[in-house]
């Protein structure tokens, strides 16, 4: 069981874990590196399981991941607190860490921020980045307190919010289209054709294929973590693959883009947050949903 008495040890862990070094952790805390080695030794023994992985960074251990997570929640706490008691003179900053997939944070999840710290000061947002199908894994792993995903299931001990849909579309360049799909789109054509995908979780160019075909395909594909960089791929013919429409808009008018269907694909999203946090959180929440119903499609029923 924690008591007040770790808490200068699981302060110096979360700051470890958060810079990746002793030393960067020893600066912030105005100590020396050999204190805060100190502390998170003695954690160790009194938790029996290392904590910290040390190297360059330092990453945390499952056990260790956990423990500076409640670390934070309990500055979120801390910090609704001194609001609630009107002792807001001296903002403190907290961080808050949020799972959320790179087509949200490419297109409508900045301006969500932008808004929530307009009401919330303080928040220091620490993003992790994943598949809009994977994203609520981190929620259940206790990694974060928060996440943008395409689960329309709350994970358990989470509220959940409908966000609306965030429509795509299908999209290759005109060389790309005249030399790999010149009879359209093909189970023969598309088993040929090179497709772009985000990671290895990305099913969307599958779901597509599959959609379009009716056969399930196996689709080679160009590999480009980053939502500009698969626009960037398909303008200069590496690749077709399912774009936001919002980030579509001028090349599809100037002709550089095609749509390779007439039917756009909207994929439903959801807010889960911590339930622990859901009072603390809410003006988060308020922005997050906000932002997300101007600028997502709002359908009753959105294919996923």
């Amino acid at each position: 069981m924690l008591t007040s008495a770790d808490y200068p040890a699981l302060t110096a862990l979360t700051h470890v874990l958060r810079s990746g070094s002793f030393e960067a952790a020893a600066h912030a805390l105005h100590v020396t590196p050999s204190a805060i080695s100190q502390r998170i030794k003695a954690l160790e023994d009194r938790m029996g399981t290392p904590l910290v992985l040390r190297g360059s960074p330092c990453t945390g251990t499952e056990t260790g991941r956990r423990l500076a997570r409640h670390m934070e929640d309990v500055g979120l706490l801390e910090a609704q607190l001194s609001r609630d008691l009107g002792q807001n003179a001296r903002v403190t900053q907290r961080p808050l860490r949020i799972a959320v997939n790179a087509d949200s944070l490419a297109t409508w999840f900045c301006a969500a921020m932008a808004q929530a710290l307009a009401v919330q000061d303080g928040l220091l947002f620490q993003l992790e980045i994943d598949d809009q199908d994977h994203s609520a894994e981190a929620l259940k792993r206790g990694d974060v307190s928060g996440a943008v995903s395409a689960r329309a299931t709350a994970v358990a001990g989470c509220d959940i919010h409908p966000l609306g849909a965030l429509r795509y579309e299908a999209v290759a360049s005109p060389g790309f289209v005249a030399r790999y799909l010149p009879d359209g789109i093909t189970a023969a054509a598309l088993s040929h054709a090179p497709s772009l995908i985000y990671n290895e979780k990305d099913r969307l160019q599958d779901i597509w294929a599959t959609r379009m075909t009716g056969q399930r395909l196996s689709l080679p594909a160009h590999r480009i973590p980053s939502t500009h960089g698969f626009v960037d791929a398909a303008l200069l013919g590496l690749g077709w693959g399912l774009n936001p429409v919002g980030l579509l808009a001028p090349h599809l008018v100037s002709g550089a883009l095609l749509r390779l269907s007439p039917e756009p694909v909207d994929i439903a999203l959801f807010w889960h947050v911590s339930r622990l946090n859901a009072r603390v959180l809410a003006p988060v929440t308020q922005a997050i949903v906000g932002t997300a119903k101007s600028q997502l499609v709002q359908t009753k029923t959105p294919a996923t």
